[in-house]
């Protein structure tokens, strides 16, 4: 059986490699490729393919987990192998919650990019070692984990963005906004916003 794919990076030079070493594989087929995110979601949808290899960062535009998301929620969907640079807590979640099949890094052997794909078409999950040694890490310590909601919140503080901005991004009041840095210190030991950027992000929770 043969697996068809859709290369979804913004780089060329990426998807030149990805090409070179996924065509070595008798049981793969390139048909498509993406620059954007939004394209990448436009050439799923039209059919025809049965994984597709997204990046998260595509510049100005779509992020590659909206793109995830976009595709998943179609019907007869393929399978979406998130395939990046970033192994923080903030990107893993956002790709899974998205719909992402598997996560994999860029560093990947190709023995292991094409087991993951494999596993994706097959209907299962690809995650790499670290990323799912991550997941684990969360599931063993929930009470300590930060939350999707919180490393959002947590992210738009890095940004420079105040309580009232980040209500207004996020849709949320400022009370709640409030509440979620109350817990996002206790979790991270931690008493100010400043300290809580860098503590999530020593540990790896936001990229730098």
């Amino acid at each position: 059986m043969t697996v068809r794919l859709l290369l979804a990076d913004d780089h060329p030079v990426v998807r030149a490699g990805l090409r070179a070493v996924l065509d070595a594989e008798p049981d793969f087929e390139i048909v498509a490729e993406a620059a954007t995110a939004e394209r990448a979601v436009e050439l799923a949808a039209a059919g025809g393919v049965d994984v597709v290899l997204m990046d998260l960062q595509f510049g100005a535009g779509m992020h590659g987990s909206e793109a995830t998301a976009a595709i998943a929620a179609g019907p007869g969907a393929p399978r979406v192998l998130v395939l990046t640079t970033y192994d923080t807590d903030a990107d893993i979640l956002a790709a899974v919650e998205a719909g992402a099949a598997g996560y994999l890094l860029k560093d990947a052997p190709p023995e292991e990019l094409a087991a993951a794909v494999r596993t994706a078409a097959s209907g299962q999950s690809a995650l790499a070692p670290a990323i799912a040694h991550r997941l684990m890490d969360r599931m063993r310590a929930p009470a300590e984990a930060l939350s999707r909601r919180e490393l959002e919140v947590l992210q738009l503080v890095r940004d420079g963005l105040s309580n009232q901005r980040i209500s207004k991004e996020l849709f949320l009041s400022q009370a709640t906004v409030k509440s979620h840095l109350v817990h996002i210190y206790a979790k991270l030991g931690v008493d100010s916003r400043t300290a809580a950027v860098a503590a999530a992000t020593a540990r790896g929770l936001m990229r730098r």
